[in-house]
């Protein structure tokens, strides 16, 4: 059922407050002026081998005015939600634009919009996670710490749970003006096994992805969520075998990589190096440039010919999902990879502007009122094959290779282009079957032979949709929810490192 936006955030004087700031900043002279009154709550509850370790449930509420005036950027932002703080506000960013406008050698022009006016959009969820009982969620996890703990050869296990609610009233001197509320939940099990005799040990988490849900996800497969039963059933197995595997001989190897891993190899080689700021060298400070050009769209060979990712904000579930970015942008769907060639960028309005694109697709995000949008990370997804094989018959493909499953430690340069990922787990692929895990593996490759190796990807079947709560950019920093989906994947001739030989140990 289709729900609205909570009565609380809604009872606030947002369009008061919005009008004040807007007439404010249209009698000072701004040429374009937005308003953003965002309120986000935060609750994390964390768990250590069944017992409470921490918990926090925090709520940051403020407002911002944005300007332009001549050609120049201007930002302010306020605690208080009254009219006086909000012209003040308005006067602040006025007077910012000004003093800036002197060394300001770009002036601002932002792609048109159309305007969107009392919008209203809600994220797809079903039970809200604040309303759950304190002791409801202690009580849950509790229970899965414990069914993971009482199989011999586990020592410790983790559990927590991240909820987020972020509700967003935006308006500007066009007419738009947008009311939004989205949730998104992460949780994960943590197990430990150790090694008695040599004070060897190991540690798996759950594949289970975040995803912008409620509740449901988190109590189970019954509820329409994630199958936690299934999952936990297994993880002691796997980590007790991962603990006693032969490390990994190093080499060239086939990888078929499971979406629980993919996801985050997409995101940090072909997700950053899709923005088109930092295409422009404008995020060369913080975290580096893109190989990915801007001279080069249109004709750089990305991948193989089964590579196509698409970028949007509209995926049910998504976690960057929104009715309307931050700039009033109504959210979108479109290809950033066609058939192994780069045909796009993720754009905000600025940035639109500055290549000559007609539009923005959606990219302007700010993670509070508090910091001015800039150029976020859409959700980016390779997508799956019609009538695709499955993870079997991909493994079925495979002599000598890796089957690759769930996220861990990871590395990329500052041009998005060399790189290497480890796992959760590593099988070993003998003959088209999986013959036991090894443990100490890497696989390393650059950006484009790593796509260009991609032989093939597996269909709808196959297809997860995984992603991060922590995306960071920007200075000041600023973190962002964001989605991967793609489906298991079959890479041919991988180099694969010995993490231990590696470091020497």
């Amino acid at each position: 059922m289709p729900r609205d936006v909570d009565d609380d955030f809604t009872a606030l004087p947002l369009h008061a407050l919005a009008d004040a700031a807007l007439d404010r900043a249209r009698e000072l002279g701004a040429s374009h002026a937005d308003v953003r009154i965002e309120r986000g709550r935060s609750l994390m509850v964390r768990l250590r081998d069944g017992a409470l370790e921490g918990a926090n449930d925090t709520t940051d509420l403020g407002l911002s005015v944005r300007v332009v005036v001549d050609g120049t950027w201007g930002f302010a932002a306020r605690v208080d939600l009254d009219v006086d703080a909000a012209v003040a506000a308005a006067g602040s960013a006025i007077e910012l634009a000004k003093v800036s406008r002197p060394v300001n050698s770009e002036p601002v022009e932002l792609a048109a919009e159309p305007v969107h006016a009392n919008a209203t959009w809600v994220s797809a969820y079903d039970i809200d996670p604040f309303t759950v009982g304190d002791t409801e969620i202690v009580e849950l996890l509790g229970s899965r710490c414990r069914a993971v703990l009482d199989v011999d050869g586990i020592d410790h296990v983790d559990a927590a749970v991240l909820a987020v609610k972020e509700q967003k009233f935006y308006a500007d001197l066009a007419g738009s003006s947008t009311t939004q509320q989205r949730v998104r939940l992460h949780a994960d099990v943590t197990a430990v096994a150790i090694d008695k005799d040599t004070g060897a040990f190991e540690t798996m988490r759950t594949v289970a992805p975040p995803v912008g849900r409620g509740w449901e996800y988190v109590l189970g497969a019954s509820h329409g969520g994630w199958d936690w039963d299934a999952e936990l059933a297994e993880l002691p197995e796997r980590l007790i075998e991962r603990l006693h595997a032969p490390s990994v001989e190093p080499g060239t190897y086939d990888l078929v990589i499971h979406p629980s891993n993919l996801w985050l190899t997409i995101h940090e080689s072909v997700g950053h190096a899709t923005e088109l700021d930092r295409a422009l060298g404008y995020e060369a400070n913080y975290a580096g440039t893109t190989f990915a050009t801007f001279d080069q769209l249109g004709s750089l060979q990305y991948g193989s010919a089964a590579m196509t990712v698409t970028g949007d904000r509209i995926v049910e579930h998504g976690l960057a999902t929104v009715g309307y970015d931050d700039e009033g942008v109504a959210a979108q769907q479109w290809d950033l990879v066609r058939d192994g060639t780069l045909v796009g960028y993720q754009l905000d309005r600025r940035m639109a502007s500055l290549k000559g694109f007609d539009r923005s697709n959606g990219c302007a995000y700010a993670d509070s009122a508090g910091h001015v949008p800039v150029q976020r990370m859409p959700n980016v997804s390779l997508a799956a094959a019609q009538d695709g094989p499955s993870t079997e018959e991909l493994i079925g493909r495979v002599e000598r290779g890796l089957f690759v499953v769930g996220d861990k430690s990871w590395s990329i340069d500052m041009q998005r282009f060399n790189f290497q990922f480890t796992a959760q787990r590593f099988f070993r692929i003998e003959g088209g079957r999986l013959a036991g895990q090894v443990k100490d593996a890497a696989y390393q490759a650059n950006t484009l032979k790593f796509w260009n190796s991609l032989e093939a990807v597996g269909g709808a079947q196959t297809y997860v949709l995984g992603g991060a709560f922590n995306c960071g950019k920007a200075q000041p920093g600023q973190v962002a929810a964001v989605s991967h989906g793609c489906p298991t994947s079959l890479f041919r001739q991988i180099n694969v490192l010995n993490t231990v030989q590696e470091s020497g140990r």
